[in-house]
């Protein structure tokens, strides 16, 4: 027998629903960013026939990355702790059956509301690389823009790492997050 079960509050579903819609806008913009593909009419901006869109696709990319940190620095019920952190074996027993059920190879699954271990270890890891992705974004815009709060924010970066390497880590990093998104939408339609 169905029941419905009020899991998540208004403002985590908001949060989360801006948050995806900000991540497809960033993954576009950033996307045609790196690889410019429509060839815009000179004059209009200036003589070169990429700046008119380059003009557009920046500025948008910018509001939806720090729309985007802002919802997600919170970072609500991302951590993992008690059992898991501990390291506690039926913490552990309970993330390998997740594991087993989502690969097939277990058809039984203990039904819980809310997220479960598996689901919060993830996330965690997603929580880390979610500030990487922020701060290879800094620095790469401290490539652009001088001053004491881009060096803060992402410059210290740069002297260790190449331009090239941070487009490259920042880049590999959207396409982690689509692949995240395709399988977290199939956990919850399998869940």
């Amino acid at each position: 027998m169905l029941k419905r079960v009020y899991v998540w509050e208004l403002p985590v579903r908001l949060t989360h629903w801006l948050n995806f819609l900000t991540i497809i806008v960033l993954c576009f913009t950033g996307y045609y960013i790196s690889h410019p593909f429509i060839d815009e009419p000179r004059g209009a901006f200036c003589s070169c026939p990429p700046c008119g869109s380059f003009i557009l696709w920046p500025p948008t990319y910018s509001r939806s990355a720090f729309s985007c940190g802002s919802t997600g620095l919170r970072g609500e019920s991302v951590c993992p702790v008690g059992r898991i952190c501990a390291l506690d074996p039926e913490g552990l027993e309970e993330i390998l059956g997740d594991i087993k059920f989502y690969l097939f190879l277990q058809k039984e699954h203990a039904h819980r509301t809310g997220h479960h271990a598996l689901a919060s270890f993830t996330y965690l890891g997603m929580f880390i690389l979610f500030h990487l992705m922020i701060v290879t974004g800094f620095a790469l815009l401290s490539q652009f823009h001088h001053g004491p709060v881009w060096k803060i924010l992402g410059g210290w970066l740069v002297p260790f790492v190449s331009f090239q390497t941070l487009r490259l880590i920042h880049h590999l990093l959207m396409w982690l997050f689509i692949a995240f998104a395709i399988l977290m939408f199939y956990a919850g339609w399998v869940y």
